[in-house]
């Protein structure tokens, strides 16, 4: 018996360290996957009012000794005519719904790095990356293609490689003037190109305050130009976008800022 109650004792002991070994497991986990953007200083923030809003504000934020700054940047935006799902990025994939795919005119959530500049002009007021666009530059949303999710120019990779593709990255050039992606940045998701993950999400211009997007955030010139202006490729910028709700339950692990709630008024 004195046997029995030992072994026991030492199983509950077992058990008991066991718990609290994976309690602190699952606790390190969650400063691990803000670790993913901790050497990022410039953050790019949009927050939507719930899953299916397809409005939001953006405001922009600067990260310094003592954590996050507001930066002064704080602008209503437009974004997926149908709101928002879990898109590819910087943060832990979530397979809940709902999920960013291809073709859902979704915007992606979740943590994004920005990627190069683009738009119209030879050159731009940007320290970033920026790509001049000519009229025969594409990105690929054909899902499977080579060079899906990836913006490539029809004269260097072939006409063959961007066939069915429904974005011309002159849109002035081949959709009646359009001046949306004048001035603009890559987010970056679905980076690894995985298929109908979803592809070719920016933010550029709006088309007026009132029109939602494919799934990219839409924005006022003035906006953009100073967002180009202010962002640092040194400062590794991040884009975020979430739902107020999601904001605040994944604030505190993520190392963000707190924010006052999106009105879901424009």
């Amino acid at each position: 018996m004195a046997f029995r109650r030992y072994t026991r004792s030492c199983a509950a002991c077992f058990v008991l360290a066991l718990v609290l070994i994976s309690g602190c497991a699952a606790h390190d986990l969650k400063p691990a996957e803000a670790s993913r953007w901790q050497s990022s200083r410039q953050l790019v923030l949009v927050t939507i009012a719930e899953w299916g809003a397809d409005h939001g504000m953006l405001r922009t934020y600067a990260r310094g000794a003592h954590g996050w700054v507001a930066a002064g940047v704080a602008a209503p935006v437009t974004i997926g005519k149908t709101g928002a799902g879990w898109g590819l990025g910087l943060n832990a994939p979530r397979s809940s719904e709902p999920v960013k795919r291809e073709g859902d005119n979704r915007s992606p959530a979740g943590v994004f790095r920005i990627g190069d500049t683009f738009g119209y002009a030879s050159h731009v007021d940007t320290a970033m990356p920026y790509l001049a666009l000519n009229a025969t530059e594409y990105c690929v949303d054909v899902s499977g293609a080579k060079h899906y999710n990836r913006i490539v120019d029809a004269n260097v990779v072939g006409a063959d490689a961007v066939k069915g593709s429904t974005e011309p990255m002159r849109r002035d050039l081949h959709a009646h003037g359009d001046q949306r992606y004048r001035m603009g940045f890559v987010i970056e998701q679905n980076p690894q190109a995985r298929p109908q993950a979803g592809s070719c999400i920016f933010a550029h211009l709006w088309k007026s305050p009132t029109d939602s997007t494919a799934g990219c955030t839409a924005m006022t010139p003035a906006v953009m130009q100073s967002l180009l202006a202010w962002l640092r490729p040194e400062d590794q910028p991040i884009f975020i976008l979430l739902p107020q709700h999601e904001y605040e339950r994944l604030r505190t692990d993520w190392q963000l800022p707190a924010v006052a709630a999106t009105g879901a008024a424009r």
